[in-house]
Parts: structure tokens; C-alpha cells; sequence
């Protein structure tokens, strides 16, 4: 998928709590709206918004397990 929007991760992922609930929207644990609640009226929101809005909920899953993974926040699973 070719898209000239990037995700500002940094900006995601600036708190454990934010680490926490995007490993669990990653994991399919959390719904994009559960998530979407817990970053609204944070400047988060917008960059979450824009992230499911552009690539659509699995691709945003999967951007976000990758994001994860390359900061080693996401433990590997056997």
C-alpha cells in the first residue's frame, strides 16, 4: 500500500500507558474504538485517527505490532 501519510510513532508511544494499549489493540485485544476512546482528548488522537483512517483497522494492526517490534516493546510469543 503506497500512502505519502506517516505515523508519527514517537508521538504514539510516549507513555506506558500508550505502550500498553497499543499492544493490545496489535493483539486484536482492544477494538480501534476502545482505543480511539482512550487517546481522545489527548493530542494523540488525531495521529491514532489518522493511522486506522488511512490503512483501515487490520493493516493498522499489523503497522503497529511492526512499530512495536522494531523498538522492542513487543515480546515475541512461541
Amino acid at each position: 500500500m503506497k500512502s505519502s501519510a506517516t505515523t508519527n510513532w514517537n508521538s504514539l508511544l510516549g507513555t506506558k500507558k500508550d505502550v500498553c494499549m497499543l499492544k493490545s489493540f496489535a493483539a486484536g485485544d482492544a477494538t480501534t474504538k476502545e482505543a480511539t476512546t482512550r487517546f481522545a482528548n489527548t493530542p494523540k488522537a488525531g495521529e491514532f485517527r489518522k493511522l486506522v483512517r488511512t490503512y483501515g483497522t487490520t493493516y493498522a494492526r499489523r503497522l503497529t505490532r511492526k512499530a512495536l517490534s522494531y523498538r522492542g516493546l513487543l515480546t515475541q510469543q512461541s
